[in-house]
């Protein structure tokens, strides 16, 4: 793909880095509620220009595209970040002539109930499900349904008020929770997916799926799909993984997507493969470091390459790498120790702790509120699981519950 200017929606600070690298200048567009002042400060930094706006104003964010690809005379409009606003950028790219998918195709995966739509219509991943459009409609909708059931906004991302219902009588409690985010869009309910849990990362340039790797994932106790840790790539029998990546090619074909990352969640029932949700972007939670560290393949960079017509070669893994969120329980942080002797360790790659003492601990309820994170390296799954057992038997807490 010609071109170098590169108009770039909530990049973060790798990503410019990393476009500035194959040669871009890039222009970037922030939310200033979405990050801290200092993260975003460097981001300016490495801008031709840094322009913020607020996100949740659709018809200002179109137009502030539109004027700064005009006065820029950018090539490419790339929307990395959170993919609620993806869907309309991608309108106005489309209509300039900048943009590197149809918009169709982000909306076909992104938007739940549509790609619902999109797999039940093409045969692929069947499983109940039913689109209302408001939390109002949710308890004539379980009619339908055996208890429990998976009840998810289509509008939220981050595992946010997804939640499974046991009983009528938990509805209540969710659609306050609803309420206390502000939405009351449409809602997917649908039967609860029994089996392991996985992702599948891929990377499309001109059409072509090119498969990254399939992460496994595991849930905390305490919080419904909220992850408490990831291993990649996943230890699947040969046939499992070909299933799993031949459902994920056919969705990404169905929509039409031709450009980006793609990050899919997959639950493996006794009946193959289902897909819980797909989204036009990297995966979260550390998966992209997971890969480099299994693989040596850098997604992110991968992605810049590719815009600029390298070619896309995704490398077998020779090691596994492991992530695990902690959660030290809620209430006021009185101590922590141990830090600097996890970073000490050879295996660890990555570690984030987010709480000083003195501060308020929140209750684990998403993948926002989760306490912190270490990354692993180890040559099997038994050893992973030692690894991680040492750095959590390091972290000494003391939180007295408020």
């Amino acid at each position: 793909m010609s071109g170098n200017r590169l108009l770039m929606l909530m990049p973060y600070q790798q990503f410019v880095r990393k476009a500035m690298a194959q040669g871009f200048r890039v222009y970037s567009i922030w939310d200033p509620t979405y990050e801290s002042a200092d993260y975003l400060k460097e981001v300016e930094a490495l801008s031709e220009e840094f322009l913020l706006t607020d996100f949740s104003d659709v018809a200002a964010l179109r137009r502030l595209v539109a004027e700064t690809a005009a006065r820029h005379g950018v090539d490419h409009v790339l929307h990395l970040g959170r993919e609620d606003t993806q869907f309309p950028v991608c309108e106005e790219a489309h209509a300039l002539g900048l943009a590197l998918n149809p918009p169709g195709a982000l909306r076909s995966i992104n938007d739940k109930a549509e790609m619902r739509r999109l797999l039940h219509d093409r045969g692929l991943s069947p499983m109940r499900t039913v689109a209302v459009p408001s939390p109002a409609g949710v308890r004539a909708a379980l009619d339908g349904f055996d208890l429990p059931v998976v009840v998810k906004p289509t509008g939220l991302d981050g595992s946010r008020a997804v939640r499974l219902l046991r009983d009528a009588e938990e509805l209540s409690a969710w659609t306050a929770e609803l309420a206390r985010y502000g939405y009351d869009g449409p809602v997917l309910v649908e039967e609860q997916l029994r089996g392991p849990e996985f992702s599948v990362e891929a990377l499309t340039v001109a059409g072509r799926h090119h498969i990254i790797g399939i992460t496994a994932k595991r849930l905390l106790p305490s919080a419904e799909f909220v992850e408490a840790g990831h291993l990649h790539p996943a230890p699947l029998p040969a046939e499992q993984r070909e299933a799993m990546t031949a459902l994920v090619v056919a969705l990404l074909d169905g929509a039409g997507y031709r450009f980006g990352p793609s990050h899919t969640e997959i639950i493996l029932t006794r009946q193959g493969p289902r897909v819980v949700e797909s989204q036009t972007r990297i995966g979260g939670d550390r998966i992209p470091l997971l890969v480099e560290v299994a693989t040596g393949f850098d997604v992110e960079s991968a992605i810049f390459e590719a815009l600029r017509g390298a070619e896309v070669t995704p490398v077998v893994a020779n090691r596994l790498a492991s992530v695990e969120f902690f959660d030290i329980g809620a209430g006021r942080l009185e101590s922590v120790d141990g830090l600097d002797e996890i970073r000490a360790l050879p295996f660890v790659h990555a570690l984030t702790f987010k709480y000083e003492p003195g501060d308020v601990v929140p209750t684990v309820t998403d993948s926002g509120s989760r306490h912190g994170h270490v990354v692993v390296d180890a040559d099997s799954p038994e050893q992973a699981s030692e690894r991680i057992a040492t750095v959590l038997g390091l972290l000494r807490t003391v939180v007295r519950p408020e």
